[in-house]
């Protein structure tokens, strides 16, 4: 589905603890060729009972991280490979510098979508885009540019603090649209404004 020029993705993003079990699984796989058990994974990540073993392994089958034939199978355990993966380097929020993660996250995207050589994640945190969709805790997938067409929503520095806004240009100045009616327009001269890239689409966890 599309709310303006931006695509939104809904695609089911791991918790923290989903995804120490979905990497550990991997790395056991690569380090010995074979899928771990299920009491070799509750022992490796110190789990209390098989049970939550279970419960974690379900929640990864059903967002599509692995396949798994249960039953009696001991070691039946196939992972999914994500496709590729971008670096989320913060959190952006209207009027608030980018928080930038000390130790920039991954996201792992379906594959064939996006260069990482050429757009990077960004967390967003706030409502001033809600009416396009753009909502707090949303992930923005930005393609790097340094300008912007009218109707685009940018992330952007104006006087060097960060906004993700609907972006247009007005003779010599720059209006950055929040899409809230809560929110006024930041209208500033065009060298007020650094334009850091465009928000191609977002990814939701549903």
């Amino acid at each position: 589905m599309t709310f303006g020029k931006v695509s939104v993705i809904l695609f089911a993003m791991l918790t923290k603890k989903q995804k120490r079990v979905y990497d550990w699984i991997k790395r056991f796989i690569q380090e010995h060729g074979y899928a771990p058990s299920y009491d070799e994974i509750r022992k490796g990540l110190g789990f209390n009972s098989l049970s939550t073993v279970y419960e974690h392994l379900k929640r990864l089958e059903e967002k599509g991280y692995i396949r798994s034939l249960w039953g009696n199978k001991k070691r039946a355990i196939e992972v999914v490979e994500q496709g590729e993966v971008l670096k989320l380097l913060g959190e952006v929020q209207a009027g608030e510098p980018i928080e930038s993660y000390e130790v920039p996250e991954e996201v792992e995207l379906p594959s064939g979508i996006f260069d990482p050589e050429r757009h990077f994640a960004l967390r967003v945190r706030g409502d001033s885009m809600v009416d396009e969709g753009i909502l707090d805790g949303d992930i923005v997938v930005i393609r790097r540019s340094g300008v912007a067409e009218n109707g685009e929503v940018v992330v952007a520095l104006v006087d060097g603090e960060a906004t993700i806004k609907k972006y247009k240009r007005r003779g010599s100045k720059i209006e950055l649209i929040p899409a809230n009616p809560n929110y006024k327009p930041i209208v500033v001269k065009e060298e007020q404004v650094k334009i850091i890239g465009v928000v191609v689409a977002l990814f939701r966890r549903y």
